[in-house]
């Protein structure tokens, strides 16, 4: 009496974004075709399916995916029989990446002291601090999975257009005003089981809209 065979259990897609610090992963990540071959493994896939999406070689595609798997960019989902063959099924291991400042070395923009005090309303703060944000949400990230921890973080992201430059210094005043209240309310510096958190506000102009007029 034949068997009922069960397909093997496929795991969903990597929900997280991961940050690319290592030189080598990010050569890899740069490869335009690299790029499109994990685009491609969102969900599960072989060199063949692949290769039928991208109408590239099978043999090229697969050399990629073993680049991408020793990478660590890819990994196994299974093995399995096909044609006198074994196929290999593997899936991107985030759902997207970033590149961290740290692959510029002294190049990265970094948040000096005189900053904070002298230059707020530039442009290189700005970036410096995004910067700053990405490299150490970055680590924590990485920490907090190797616990099994989720890390607690917030993001408020709206758009507002104000009427006028004057609307807009008034209100840049009045976000300050609120945000030293706040700070002041829930600042506990001799907490016994305190942690720190860092806050960042930023504002700057939205890029037009294909269907802005």
């Amino acid at each position: 009496m034949a068997t009922e065979q069960t397909a093997p259990t496929v795991p969903a897609p990597a929900a997280d974004v991961a940050i690319v610090d290592d030189p080598d992963v990010a050569r890899t990540l740069l490869d335009p075709l690299r790029c499109r071959v994990l685009a491609t493994l969102a969900m599960p896939g072989s060199s063949s399916t692949v290769a039928a999406e991208l109408g590239e070689p099978r043999q090229k595609i697969n050399h990629h995916l073993r680049v991408l798997e020793s990478r660590g960019l890819v990994a196994l989902v299974e093995e399995r029989p096909r044609r006198g063959l074994t196929e290999r099924v593997v899936v991107a291991t985030a759902s997207a990446w970033v590149l961290a400042p740290e692959l510029l070395g002294g190049n990265a923009p970094t948040v000096r002291a005189a900053d904070r005090d002298d230059d707020r309303l530039s442009t290189r703060y700005l970036l410096a601090v995004a910067s700053r944000l990405v490299s150490e949400v970055g680590q924590l990230a990485r920490r907090a999975r190797a616990a099994g921890k989720r890390l607690p973080t917030l993001t408020i992201d709206t758009d507002i257009r104000f009427a006028s430059a004057t609307d807009r210094a008034a209100f840049t005043n009045d976000l300050a005003d609120a945000v030293h209240r706040l700070a002041a309310t829930y600042h506990d510096e001799s907490a016994a089981n305190g942690r720190w958190h860092r806050l960042i506000v930023v504002a700057h102009p939205r890029p037009p809209r294909e269907d802005s007029t």
